[in-house]
């Protein structure tokens, strides 16, 4: 929880060096897609700001704390997925670290990768509404495209923190099991949550301010849990569970 903040830092700084036309509102917008309305309030205020104008203090900052604030981050996931696997860390600190510092530098270009490709699919969908008008056809094939690009980018996430994280000798695969029922449990998550803060849940009267923090923090523990999720299910898939318990 604490490293989100960094990271989100780091990242908002580097947007306006990147050359990416509405880069900054595709955020925005998959923000307010993703994450209960609250939380995604939460972070708007700082990626205006932060995005704005060029902030090179911020770059800097962002790089000192996110590399280390991020990585101890991920580190945690390692972890976690160590204990699925019933293994202890017997990596150097180096490597481990190493691994949690590739794992957050691995997060932060696939999203904005996603992002960019999301965008220059509107493009090409602007060219062709051009071209022969636009049909609801049109609008659904490239609302599911950009879905299928953000879907590509959470697998391949997954699947790289999957081979990374745990402290086992694992084959590298795009798609696997436990990648995809993490990923759909992500989705169904934030789905769920939306509705349940949105119809149900009056998180303001009881937290005022903290509404926000308590909802994000609330999400961020539903993601961890399916992430664990998917890394059991591919540890007794792959046969590590009955090899520790032989």
């Amino acid at each position: 929880m604490l490293s989100l903040f960094p990271a989100a830092i780091f990242v908002l700084s580097l947007l306006p060096s990147l050359s990416i036309p509405h880069l900054q509102q595709a955020i925005l917008d998959l923000l307010h897609q993703v994450l209960p309305e609250q939380s995604a309030n939460l972070f708007e205020g700082t990626i205006r700001y932060v995005a704005s104008e060029r902030r090179a203090g911020l770059l800097t900052f962002g790089l000192i704390f996110t590399v280390w604030s991020a990585s101890s981050g991920a580190y945690a996931i390692m972890e976690q997925l160590n204990v699925v696997y019933d293994v202890r860390e017997q990596r150097p600190f180096w490597k481990a670290r190493g691994n949690a510092i590739l794992l957050m530098l691995l997060f932060v270009l696939l999203a904005i990768g996603a992002l960019s490709l999301a965008i220059f699919g509107g493009v090409v969908q602007s060219w062709a509404a051009s071209m022969i008008g636009w049909s609801r056809p049109l609008v659904i094939f490239f609302a599911t495209l950009r879905w299928i690009i953000i879907a590509a980018a959470l697998l391949l996430a997954l699947a790289a923190t999957y081979r990374l994280g745990p402290a086992v000798k694992l084959k590298s695969r795009f798609v696997s099991p436990g990648t995809v029922v993490a990923a759909t449990l992500i989705a169904l998550a934030s789905i769920g949550l939306r509705i349940y803060v949105s119809k149900f849940g009056n998180y303001n009267a009881a937290y005022g301010n903290l509404a926000a923090v308590m909802i994000l923090m609330l999400w961020t523990y539903l993601a961890g849990m399916a992430l664990l999720v998917g890394c059991e299910i591919n540890a007794i898939l792959q046969g590590h569970k009955s090899e520790r318990s032989e």
